[in-house]
């Protein structure tokens, strides 16, 4: 995994080439940033990746929170984040009087309107690991107070693909009220030894996909793109691409499929 200082921005950004088609890129072509003694996060999106903003998404990032830490109060503006807890449990509280614990398999969706400040911290003795998603909130929304909402994945509406369950936590079918525009998002769960295929992205959209728990191996129709899925991987795929199985190992597999507008920067061949 590749570690950086937090305070550089040189991350080699012609290690990411992205193409028409699928692309599929291991963790650690991204960051691993470790900038406080009980804080480390991977940046998919924003912050020192190579992928400094998807359309409206301005980061997707896995933070592990060490035990008995977290981000105390601090403030947003006209964000609406989401946040998936992976492992452990995060302590929420923020100026609107919300206060709450956040568990494994629940989803949270805050929407700071103009302002708001807010904590997040593991009070457990366990390690906490959070995916964590920030959306630029739709200019017609920012007048709407702050406020937030909380879901267990398990209690959302779900359809089934081949062995795998896939959850909308923000879209048409989706039972989150979120002021995003033009966004879809999926959460897909593979049981150990199952298989799925990868959604792809509708015409006027594209897809990046985040492996977020477990290990498999992907497969494309044709062949032309195979190999192992692990934490952290990413594909990213345009509309036409061909169709692509994933097989989850011995612990299952966990991916968050991004429907975003068009993001991506074509390179030459």
């Amino acid at each position: 995994m590749m570690r950086i200082d937090p305070f550089s921005t040189a991350i080699d950004q012609d290690r990411l080439q992205i193409r028409p088609g699928l692309n599929f890129y291991k963790a650690d072509v991204f960051p691993m940033v470790h900038p406080a003694h009980w804080l480390t996060s991977h940046f998919a999106v924003g912050g020192w990746s190579p992928l400094r903003r998807l359309s409206g998404m301005l980061t997707a990032h896995m933070t592990a929170i060490a035990p008995q830490n977290g981000f105390t109060w601090h403030p947003h503006r006209g964000l609406e984040i989401f946040t998936y807890v992976i492992e452990g449990e995060v302590y929420h509280e923020d100026t609107t009087g919300g206060r709450g614990v956040i568990r494994a398999g629940e989803v949270q969706r805050m929407f700071s309107g103009s302002y708001i400040e807010h904590q997040e911290l593991n009070r457990t003795d366990k390690e906490a690991r959070v995916i964590q998603i920030w959306y630029a909130a739709d200019p017609r929304h920012i007048g709407l107070q702050p406020h937030y909402e909380q879901l267990k994945l398990s209690e959302m509406p779900s359809s089934m693909d081949g062995d795998a369950a896939i959850y909308p936590i923000i879209g048409p079918d989706a039972p989150t009220t979120s002021h995003v525009a033009d966004v879809r998002l999926t959460a897909t769960t593979v049981p150990p030894g199952g298989s799925t295929q990868i959604v792809l992205p509708a015409a006027h959209e594209e897809l990046f996909l985040y492996f977020v728990k477990g290990d498999g191996r992907l497969e494309s129709a044709n062949k032309s793109l195979q190999g192992y899925t692990s934490d952290y991987d990413v594909l990213i795929a345009t509309p036409g691409a061909e169709s692509t199985t994933i097989s989850a190992g011995d612990s299952g597999q966990t991916f968050l499929s991004f429907y975003l507008p068009p993001f991506v920067p074509y390179t030459a061949n």
